[in-house]
């Protein structure tokens, strides 16, 4: 897509120079903002990690509250966020930025949120029109940080950011960049064509990229101690970025006390509890995304063929401005194109469309407020009935003991008959799909026999052991429902399903379990390679080291930074049958590794802490933990032929384990949470207090009690203010 949407941007400078204008300021002074702090009745609380607790006299009041003191400690990603998703980001931030501001515009995401946003419940439109005032007067206080050209904020763009970045949750944006290659990448599928054909995953050669997962298990009082029922909220984010979880606490008069993490830009908590109940979501992968192909008229480029007739393209060129250096700024159109499928792109070889599930929908933010607020299990399901989260697992537990999980999707009820994993006709209304699996179908578990639930982005239908899962048969495998297991579901079922009495302890012992499954991938190949015999005396070495292995990845292991570093595993491995050629490669890989850590550390049995490191400000700390192990801690690990960040012997975590909570309510549903960051508060304020200092109990997986009430928080105050008066 880069390549594409940035040939205007090759043309020679002294060309461009030519045309590029000189853009002045046309957005309101931030002066403009200063009344609004008087319109708000709200107070920030705090705590003495920096955690900000938000006391609202309504909830819009706790949603202005809440964007400004996120805005205190990360406004710069809040800012790339909602330009992000107007597609202005390339006028702010360069070329670069290009590609992203054409997918908004392509998606129609400005118009989706024009048709849809008057149509939102009232209280909804205020909240996030009350959240959008809170970025403003920040800006009133700190008119530096955005230039005024992109002033005002609105509650628009902040659904606009549910609209635009939600289908990237299940996998949108992967199945549109195939579209951007040189050549076609998956075959067209005619009715009667059902092989599977799905494209193979590397498995135990990952190339390149930070693998994220999540963990959400829920116990009931019936598999507890002590009658309580546990909750672990353990979603796996990039430790920095636009989707790096951010904790607050948000409390109002009108019934809104919810605690938890969210996004930049989010008005709203989207994992987390209330005094009532709580939930995780991790990341499912059904099929939602499908690719058709267009016969386009012969005679006239701007016409497909649709059931027999030829319909006209909506065709549209979208502007893209793009910053050159300093104040200068230069506009490029593109063409986009829509259909009766939705939006479509004209490439060499061929001319594609492309629907997914969530569609049209700006609901995302009613949704998760109906959640946050909800009081008992029916009012938090009768939010997810909605579904305008098209995708996401959820894991559920209350105070009166129920537990809960749904595989949340948006299935498209689809024609049988065609593989969908393969690009569809886009001639014929057979495969134009617009009506959806019902809810009550969906594959759920509420309150099994077993007393437990997990789900680690695995299989639903293995989300408890025994009798209880969903049935398989039942669901048509056009929905692309995933039958992977990923090593921390097989842990987790492992760990869960042999404690029939598991105590508080446990349940945090389980939560950073450092253990590969003897069922995993990574342990299966790890045997196959075992078995393996060489010549080469530093591949001997190696292999000395390798099968002394204990599955586990425990800082003081020394086999584990070989093991990991030559599989190199991701957060949903599938394993493919290893030939003798695998084999070949596998000992290659672990040799170069061998060499890189005698290189670095000049042995190979390095402590796996000294290669796995929590580095943050002036904390650089070893790390238990590993890719797709339940203490999960994620690397960069291959670009080029090179492992990123290996020069001086360490690998810096970036994803996995980050914000998360474990939560208990008790016999009488009295609640207890506890949570911990991987940073801080402050999220890239280099020169707060609160940048890094959970880092070092994040690193000895410690926790720190959750605040939730504002007597409680009163104990552990380091500030007090009003917005504007900090």
């Amino acid at each position: 897509m880069l390549r594409k949407v940035s040939l205007g941007l090759a043309m020679n400078l002294l060309i461009a120079a030519a045309i590029v204008y000189f853009t002045l300021p046309d957005g309101p002074a931030p002066s403009a903002f200063e009344g609004l702090g008087g319109k708000y009745e709200v107070k920030i609380l705090r705590d003495d990690y920096g955690v900000p607790h938000i006391f609202g006299k309504t909830d819009p009041d706790t949603a202005f509250g809440l964007a400004y003191a996120h805005a205190e400690d990360d406004f710069a990603t809040i800012r790339e966020s909602l330009l992000q998703s107007r597609g202005e980001l390339a006028s702010y931030a360069g070329k670069e930025q290009a590609p992203i501001d054409f997918l908004a515009k392509l998606l129609k995401v400005k118009e989706t949120v024009a048709k849809g946003y008057p149509q939102l419940p009232q209280e909804v439109r205020m909240l996030c029109n009350a959240y959008a005032d809170g970025l403003n007067f920040y800006v009133a206080k700190h008119p530096d940080a955005i230039p005024r050209r992109y002033l005002p904020m609105t509650g628009q763009d902040v659904i606009a950011g549910f609209v635009f970045k939600g289908p990237f949750f299940y996998g949108f944006d992967n199945e549109v960049m195939r579209l951007f290659a040189e050549e076609r990448k998956r075959p067209l599928s005619q009715k009667g064509d059902l092989e599977d054909t799905a494209s193979a995953i590397e498995g135990w050669l990952r190339k390149e990229g930070v693998e994220v997962g999540s963990n959400a298990f829920a116990v009931a009082p019936s598999r507890t101690s002590d009658g309580s029922t546990y909750l672990a909220i353990n979603s796996h984010q990039p430790w920095e970025g636009p989707v790096a979880w951010y904790e607050a606490h948000l409390v109002s008069e009108q019934g809104w006390n919810c605690i938890g993490g969210l996004f930049p830009g989010t008005p709203v908590i989207l994992v987390g509890h209330n005094e009532h109940l709580g939930w995780a979501h991790t990341v499912n992968s059904p099929d939602l995304t499908d690719i058709y192909v267009l016969d386009v008229n012969p005679d006239n480029p701007n016409q497909y063929k649709f059931d027999g007739e030829w319909l006209d393209f909506e065709v549209r060129q979208v502007p893209i401005e793009v910053k050159l250096w300093g104040p200068l700024r230069w506009t490029v159109k593109r063409e986009a194109l829509w259909t009766v499928h939705g939006p479509a792109v004209r490439q060499s070889h061929g001319v594609y469309a492309i629907r997914y599930a969530s569609m049209g929908d700006v609901r995302q933010v009613q949704q998760w407020y109906a959640m946050n607020k909800a009081r008992d299990f029916e009012e938090w399901q009768t939010a997810l009935r909605m579904r305008a989260n098209a995708s996401l697992n959820s894991v559920y537990a209350d105070k009166q003991g129920n537990i809960y999980y749904l595989y949340t999707g948006k299935l498209p009820l689809r024609a049988e008959g065609y593989n969908w994993e393969n690009y569809l006709p886009g001639n014929t209304s057979e495969t134009l799909w617009n009506t959806f699996i019902e809810f009550d179908a969906m594959p759920q578990v509420f309150n099994p026999e077993t007393g437990f639930i997990q789900n680690c982005n695995n299989s639903p239908f293995r989300t408890t052991s025994g009798a209880g899962n969903p049935d398989p048969a039942l669901f048509s495998k056009t929905l692309g429902i995933e039958m992977h297991m990923s090593n921390r579901s097989l842990r987790a079922l492992e760990l869960f399903g042999a404690d029939d009495s598991i105590s508080w302890e446990e349940f945090h012992t389980y939560k950073f379990d450092d253990a590969y499954s003897v069922d995993s991938d990574e342990v299966k190949i790890w045997r196959h390679l075992c078995k393996a015999e060489s010549d080469n005396v530093t591949t001997q070495e190696a292999l000395k080291v390798w099968r002394d292995w204990d599955q586990r990845t425990d800082q003081e292991n020394t086999s584990t930074a070989l093991v990991v570093l030559t599989l190199r595993p991701g957060s949903n491995d599938d394993q493919r049958p290893l030939d003798e050629a695998d084999t070949q490669a596998l000992l290659k890989e672990m040799t170069w590794v061998a060499k890189l850590l005698q290189k670095t550390h000049g042995r190979i049995d390095v402590p796996w802490g000294e290669v796995n490191r929590m580095i943050r400000g002036d904390v650089n700390l070893p790390l238990d933990g590993g890719p797709d192990v339940l203490r999960a801690i994620y690397q960069t690990f291959k670009r080029g032929g090179e492992i990123v960040g290996m020069e001086d012997g360490q690998l810096e975590g970036r994803g996995g384990d980050c914000y998360f909570m474990l939560v208990r309510w008790d016999q009488e549903g009295k609640i207890t949470s506890e949570a911990i960051h991987q940073y801080g508060a402050a999220t890239i304020a280099r020169e707060s207090e609160h940048y890094d200092n959970q880092a070092p109990l994040f690193a000895r997986k410690e926790m720190r009690e959750s605040l939730l009430t504002e007597s409680a928080v009163r104990e552990h105050l380091s500030q007090e203010y009003k917005p504007g008066e900090e």
